[in-house]
């Protein structure tokens, strides 16, 4: 059965175009998904993210539980609100879901996981619990007695626009530094997001997201769907799960080397695997320079052996098709390798995997 977020009659009531995305009826444009993708750019946009799901893990051992579950160090969050962003690895090394962890105290963390891994998720986290014997609750907040809505906000004009319609989060928002999030009254503000854009994430109680999301509206701020959301992500260079990594991709394969602590004593779940095996290819981007369109699961075609491109699609800022890949180790930046696209090999240039942040294009 298809699952609905608080706003999804809003969205019809605007006249998206809906689809299924993972069991969830989303909106993928209201309109024109192009139109969408350069008001985040250019100016700020909204998205749907209710199908996020925010989990609370609270308890004394909490803190000893995150240590082991996830590839990063949570010991690297001392300031309430700071966020950290990792991954759960199964013993094998391989992403079971990258998340975002917010620190309230060292008993009380929120993850947010992605919507078509949190029951997987879910299961797994309280097996690790059981397994460990740790003394702390793992609370979903979607769907019971408390759920959230999630709406992001993004843009060069998103925190202004915030602001206009929630003037009572400016005071406690305005000088929150990137990655942090803060609770102001029944709302929980972050300046995180997936478009490289500066903006809020805001989670609120689900029943007031309808309102909030027509005050945004009225006040200016588009409203956008997945399409955007997809493209805006891969220009930055944000990795998708299922498409860029899954439970058989090591972080260190998928350009996530940078979210794994293997410095400190600390153990880990999947650790052994990853120090055992190593990094074995590289996750880099792709701008094609030959006229057509690059897709995931593109055979990439390089002076070192073969890759595949994870994701690609063309990029409304640059106007040229980009993609992310994963290729072999010794491939650089900045050296020319094939595409397979409909039986043709088309040349694209290897670049650093973020293609626009802030506005504008930076390869």
């Amino acid at each position: 059965m298809t699952q609905k977020t608080v706003l999804n009659e809003v969205h019809r009531q605007a006249g998206a175009r809906m689809v299924d995305f993972g069991g969830w009826d989303m909106p993928v444009n209201y309109g024109s998904q192009i139109e969408e993708h350069h008001a985040v750019r250019r100016d700020c946009g909204m998205f749907d993210v209710s199908h996020m799901c925010a989990v609370d893990v609270v308890g004394a051992d909490a803190k000893a539980f995150l240590r082991k579950l996830v590839a990063n160090n949570v010991d690297k969050l001392k300031l309430p609100g700071k966020a950290l962003y990792s991954a759960m690895l199964n013993d094998a090394g391989g992403v079971v879901d990258d998340l975002i962890i917010y620190y309230l105290s060292d008993t009380t963390y929120r993850v947010v996981i992605n919507a078509g891994t949190a029951t997987k998720d879910l299961a797994w986290m309280e097996a690790r619990r059981k397994d460990w014997g740790m003394d702390l609750t793992i609370t979903e907040r979607r769907d019971g007695n408390d759920p959230l809505g999630m709406i992001a906000v993004q843009g060069p004009n998103a925190k202004a626009k915030v602001w206009q319609v929630l003037p009572q989060v400016k005071a406690a928002t305005e000088n929150l530094g990137p990655f942090f999030g803060v609770q102001v009254g029944d709302y929980f503000v972050a300046t995180t997001g997936y478009t490289g854009e500066e903006g809020f994430e805001i989670a609120l109680p689900a029943g007031e997201a309808a309102d909030l999301w027509r005050q945004l509206h009225a006040a200016g701020v588009a409203q956008c769907g997945l399409g955007a959301r997809d493209t805006l992500r891969l220009e930055a260079g944000m990795n998708l799960y299922g498409n860029d990594m899954d439970e058989t991709v090591s972080p260190l394969d998928a350009g996530l080397a940078w979210t794994v602590d293997l410095k400190s004593e600390r153990d880990f779940v999947g650790k052994a695997a990853l120090v055992a095996n190593g990094q074995k290819a590289q996750f880099l981007g792709l701008v094609l320079l030959d006229k057509g369109v690059l897709r995931g699961h593109q055979k990439v075609t390089t002076a070192h052996g073969d890759g595949e491109i994870t994701s690609g699609t063309f990029s409304p800022t640059l106007q040229q098709s980009i993609a992310l890949a994963r290729l072999p180790l010794g491939v650089a930046i900045g050296d020319t390798v094939d595409v397979e696209i409909r039986d043709k090999r088309l040349q694209a240039k290897v670049v650093k995997p973020v293609f626009a942040r802030n506005g504008k294009a930076v390869v």
